[in-house]
């Protein structure tokens, strides 16, 4: 700092300055950075904020009718496996949330009936559809309810084969198996094994959703990507529910104009902050970011996750092209040190670029942390992000 008692700086330290100044200038022209040659952004900012939507608040008025009619459907369904089947269907077109209680009381009805009273457990593609929809809701069922299947050995039977549909869905339920379960363990074998023996032999249709299964279970997938797959494979079946297809498509091209718009503002959020202007070397990934938020939950209520969410991968893919790409041992040593210290004072020897980046970091992990607690309440959670961003960096 330039200090002196009449307020302007002497001669002698402004020829430090200058000297320390030209000294940082050439060590950093001495620097060999480096280049990742990533691949340019493909998206188009200024088309994606121009985007608009058809879906206003009438449409959810003719959404609300559907839904009812829906709901009436869960009343007249009695039998068991066309309660799974439908509680199955609700979830593959992404209307889980919509129709939480119906499917509570469903499930809730299932696990009740005694193996006595359950024609379904004489079936096994009903079996395992039982199995992995209890399990994937949460309830308690035990791998037991597969043993009326295996032989004395140990082994699924043979004869259980000849049923593909059954095949399948019992290599979905094995993905829910825990840790130790040897029958679950034998049951995706068996039925990986059966799926690949079948589909050279299965017509176009169900050799291709024989495939996807196999390479990538529903357990795995992204909910909401599957989302659009499943209302067109549905629409062909014909034998749906048509008032569910309904709500299926309402629902996903309101829950998709709530995206857009979200993804508008994370846009203009990103080109105001500056740095896919001054980090030219890193990759400009903020679209795929918000992609990411929306596979861990696309519900429209969930907005600020998104919106969180979005903005800390992104700061990771940064953060990870300044440690991997750009900054030497010395600069890297001194920005994790800033961060450690949560402290802009640390940067001041650092090329422009990298103090932009911390100062990015430094405000937005504020920001997101005085949002958490204007939106959720309680105590700051600025800590614990600081932690994160420690642990990150």
């Amino acid at each position: 700092m330039l200090t002196c008692t009449n307020g302007m700086p002497s001669d002698q330290q402004v020829l430090q300055f200058q000297m320390k100044a030209k000294i940082n200038s050439s060590k950093d022209e001495s620097i060999q950075r480096r280049s990742a040659n990533y691949k340019p952004n493909i998206w188009k900012y200024d088309y994606i904020e121009s985007l608009t939507s058809e879906y206003t608040a009438d449409t959810y008025k003719h959404a609300e009718k559907l839904k009812e009619e829906v709901r009436f459907t869960f009343v007249e369904t009695v039998e068991p496996l066309a309660k799974l089947e439908l509680v199955d269907s609700i979830g593959k077109l992404g209307l889980a949330t919509l129709f939480e209680e119906e499917i509570k009381d469903a499930l809730d009805m299932i696990m009740c009936l005694k193996d006595n009273n359950l024609t379904i457990e004489e079936d096994l593609y009903a079996t395992a559809l039982r199995f992995r929809l209890l399990r994937q809701y949460g309830y308690n069922v035990s791998q037991d309810i597969f043993i009326r299947f295996v032989d004395e050995t140990g082994n699924f039977m043979q004869s259980t084969t000849t049923n593909v549909k059954a095949m399948l869905e019992l290599f979905e339920a094995s993905y829910l198996a825990l840790e130790g379960e040897k029958i679950m363990d034998k049951a995706r074998m068996f039925s990986t094994e059966n799926i690949k023996t079948v589909i050279s032999n299965s017509d176009v249709s169900l050799a291709k959703q024989l495939s996807t299964a196999l390479e990538l279970p529903l357990h795995w997938r992204l909910e909401w990507y599957n989302v659009t797959r499943n209302i067109h494979e549905y629409g062909k079946v014909g034998n749906i529910n048509s008032n569910l297809l309904k709500v299926a498509k309402l629902h996903f091209n309101m829950v998709q104009a709530t995206h857009q718009k979200d993804l508008k503002e994370i846009i203009r959020w990103w080109r105001n902050l500056g740095m896919a202007r001054n980090l030219s070397f890193s990759r400009d990934r903020i679209i795929e970011s918000y992609l990411f938020a929306v596979g861990v939950n696309f519900e429209p209520q969930y907005k600020h996750f998104r919106n969180w969410l979005a903005k800390v991968c992104k700061f990771i893919i940064t953060i990870d092209d300044v440690y991997d790409v750009y900054g030497s041992l010395q600069e890297l040593e001194l920005f994790t040190k800033a961060v450690d210290r949560w402290d802009s004072e640390e940067i001041q020897q650092l090329p422009e670029c990298m103090k932009i980046c911390f100062q990015a970091l430094y405000d937005t992990t504020n920001e997101i942390a005085f949002e958490i607690q204007r939106v959720k309440g309680g105590k700051s959670v600025l800590p614990h992000l600081r932690k994160a961003v420690t642990i990150v960096s």
